[in-house]
């Protein structure tokens, strides 16, 4: 049984590092996009509306990032495949 207590502790940690790095690489994605977004709304304010809307479908793209990542560290914890093989070869 010692191996489904290995793959649990590793599980968590890779959870943890999975959302760590999903959420920061996006941030700084979103902070870019944004600053460069404003910076092209003060010089051209007459486009207002076409950059808005593209920044918006580029967030949403950007953002799909940190939940494909939220997701994956869910399956980890919650549902781990890797739990009923090693329990399988462990009893028998």
């Amino acid at each position: 049984m010692e191996g489904v207590h290995i793959i649990g502790q590793i599980s968590v940690i890779m959870a943890g590092i999975t959302i760590a790095i999903g959420s920061i690489g996006p941030a700084i994605g979103e902070a870019m996009a944004l600053a460069r977004a404003l910076q092209s709304l003060a010089q051209q304010p007459d486009e207002a509306s076409t950059i808005t809307r593209t920044l918006f479908v580029g967030l949403a793209m950007i953002e799909s990032t940190a939940i494909y990542c939220f997701v994956i560290a869910i399956i980890l914890i919650f549902a781990n495949p890797f739990w009923n093989y090693v329990s399988s070869q462990a009893g028998g």
